[in-house]
Order: C-alpha cells, then sequence, then structure tokens
C-alpha cells in the first residue's frame, strides 16, 4: 500500500482543520498515513521563522480569524483561544508515534483515530493533551488495549529521539509548516491544499 507522509504538530489548529479530510481521503484512495508528528519550535529555526507568539499582534489576530473562518466553512467548532494551547508537546506527539509503531507491530488500535482525537481534545474541548489521564482516554477510545503501556512507551527515549528524527527530515524535506502532506514526494503545505492532494491522489 502507497502511503501519504503527514507532517504536523499536535498542537496546531490548522492541523486539526485538515486531519478528519486526510483520514478520509486515504481511506478513498486506500493509502496509509504515515504520521510524522513535529516540533514547529525546530523545524522553523532554519527558516528564521518567528514563533507564533513572538509575532505581531496584526498577524496573530489574522490567523486566529483565517482560522475560525475556515472552521465555520467545514462546520467545525473550533476554539478561539483554548486556556491549554500551549504546553509540553512530547506527550501529544509521542502517543501518536508510540500509536503508529504499535500497530505497524500488529497490535490493535486506530493510529488515524487517535491523532485526530489528539488534536480534538485540545481544539474543540480545551483539554490538556499533556495529561495522561486525559491521554489514557483517547488511546482507549482509539481501539488500544493498554493505555498505560502505550504511554510509557511515547515517554521513552526511544520514542522521543523518533520525534527529533521526524524534524530533522522534515527540514531535510523543506517542510514549512503544519500540516505538511507528502503524496509520492510532491509536498502540499496547508490543509487548504488538500483539494490538490486529492488530485495527486487520483493521478
Amino acid at each position: 500500500m502507497n502511503t501519504i507522509d503527514y507532517y504536523y504538530s499536535t498542537r496546531s489548529n490548522f492541523t486539526l482543520l485538515g486531519a478528519g479530510r486526510l483520514n478520509a481521503l486515504a481511506a478513498k484512495y486506500h493509502r496509509r498515513v504515515l504520521h510524522r508528528p513535529i516540533l514547529l519550535s525546530h523545524t522553523m529555526k532554519p527558516l528564521k521563522s518567528t514563533p507564533f507568539d513572538k509575532r505581531p499582534a496584526i498577524l496573530r489576530n489574522y490567523a486566529m480569524h483565517d482560522a475560525l473562518r475556515t472552521a465555520a466553512h467545514l462546520d467545525i467548532a473550533l476554539l478561539r483561544e483554548p486556556v491549554h494551547h500551549m504546553g509540553p508537546v512530547e506527550l501529544p506527539s509521542g502517543i501518536v508515534i508510540a500509536g503508529q509503531n504499535a500497530v505497524l507491530r500488529g497490535e490493535t488500535g486506530d493510529v488515524d483515530r487517535l491523532s485526530l482525537k489528539v488534536l480534538e481534545a485540545l481544539w474543540l474541548h480545551d483539554r490538556d493533551i499533556a495529561d495522561a489521564g486525559v491521554v489514557a482516554e483517547l488511546v482507549v477510545a482509539s481501539g488500544f488495549t493498554d493505555a498505560e503501556a502505550l504511554i510509557a512507551e511515547a515517554m521513552s527515549d526511544g520514542t522521543q529521539a523518533e520525534l527529533m528524527r521526524n524534524c530533522t527530515e522534515a527540514v531535510i524535506r523543506g517542510v514549512i509548516g503544519a500540516p505538511t502532506y507528502f503524496v509520492d514526494e510532491e509536498m502540499f503545505y496547508g490543509q487548504d491544499r488538500l483539494d490538490f492532494v486529492e488530485r495527486a491522489l487520483a493521478g
């Protein structure tokens, strides 16, 4: 089965806006999504990009307005400023990596659903996705049988090293933000490019 390489931040609202549609496209075109969570604080450095919270207020406000406008168009109840927007990324990113590796080992669970649930927990329900109790609920709801073991794997040195390798790989491949999708080595940046992603998949 061919794949869609998917680079994203588990704390990105624009990533959430495309996540459900990406899952649907993968199913429609019989592609497996390869989840590559990244840390934007690392991948943006080579671009000399200003961190979101350091950008001028006019740019931050417009970005949020655009996200909310897009969410309304897609009928997604996106929160404007969840309390838990900023926070640690090790667990929410690590749990997706651990879930993916568990599935590759043949264990029960749906990593596409898990990734979506992590994003929804933050941006629709303002839950703390760095809290092990919250993450355990998402793991179980995604069909994995041992939440405690998966969380331990998520925070392990090996999984966190894989997270950093994702960042290095993203820089090498020219990723400029989240979400970014690769179809047969062609890069598409932004959830608003999913129509083009579908054209590539269909072609």
